[in-house]
């Protein structure tokens, strides 16, 4: 049985099927137990000290870090190829919060800052994808297996720390950070890059190579797989929902911040409307 959940010697049982009801079952109850956790510890340590809020990022960043390790050394493990490590490098868009949930648990200033926004932006995008969208695993392992509950959870803790950075009022979006957000996405896409040409027979990280079933099918399409066009277009595309998720965080606030500031004034009027009365009666 044990064997059979890690895959040792390669799973017996059939694969469900993408968008099977096993799937859409077990990722719906994934979101669920997130999304009630974020709210729940994320409202609890709303007026906390800096320090308590921090410290449940450390401890999501010790599971999220603790789970992948695990998954890359048991893939290793059970694996003839003394490479096959190469294969499941944490270079995806998601595994990026691999690396920037435990910087921003570990830093001050505006790196973290710059992390936790990037959190914020991606997190959510990252457990919707990485386990609605996860059409590929459901269709090669079977659902409740190591390769899918580890996906689920890793890609589940990166929601959680984004909707727990938003609640719990750890979260800035300050314009002057945006530069710092950009560089991280252009960095891991730089790496991702460099392991797709390095790594034996190629890979395909990032999807900077080719779509593979993926939307970006559509642009790998356009520009007929140019070795060049293609990858920029992808890089150009996370810069851009960057960049767009900002000035929609921005109209939203700019919204809320003059409708807080009419009902103020409203109550302020209502306040003078009434000490103007009692004048009068005074009268």
């Amino acid at each position: 049985m044990i064997k059979e959940f890690f895959g040792i010697g390669g799973y017996q049982r059939p694969a469900e099927g993408a968008y099977s009801w096993q799937h859409l079952t077990f990722v719906t109850f994934l979101m669920i137990v997130m999304v009630t956790c974020a709210i729940l510890i994320g409202k609890r340590y709303q007026k906390a000290d800096d320090k308590r809020k921090n410290f449940v990022l450390i401890v999501t960043a010790i599971a999220i870090d603790s789970l992948e390790i695990f998954k890359i050394l048991l893939h290793q493990y059970t694996s003839p190829d003394p490479l096959a490590f190469l294969y499941v490098l944490p270079l995806f868009l998601c595994s990026i919060q691999l690396i920037t949930i435990p910087v921003a648990a570990c830093t001050t200033g505006r790196v973290k800052e710059a992390c936790l926004d990037f959190i914020f932006i991606f997190g959510i995008l990252g457990a919707v994808l990485g386990t609605y969208g996860a059409a590929q695993n459901y269709a090669c392992y079977p659902v409740l297996s190591f390769d899918n509950v580890v996906s689920g959870l890793t890609h589940s803790l990166s929601g959680f720390a984004s909707l727990y950075i938003a609640i719990s009022g750890m979260l800035s979006m300050k314009k002057k950070n945006i530069w710092i957000t950009f560089s991280i996405i252009g960095a891991f896409c730089v790496a991702a890059y460099l392991a797709n040409i390095l790594v034996p027979d190629g890979y395909n990280y990032m999807f900077l190579m080719r779509g593979d079933g993926t939307p970006y099918d559509i642009f790998f399409n356009l520009v007929n797989g140019h070795p060049v066009f293609y990858p920029l277009i992808v890089v150009g595309l996370f810069l851009l929902y960057i960049f767009v998720f900002y000035q929609i965080y921005y109209l939203i606030q700019n919204k809320r911040n003059k409708t807080k500031k009419q009902a103020s004034d409203e109550s302020d009027a209502c306040q003078n409307e009434k000490e103007i009365e009692q004048e009068k009666s005074l009268v």
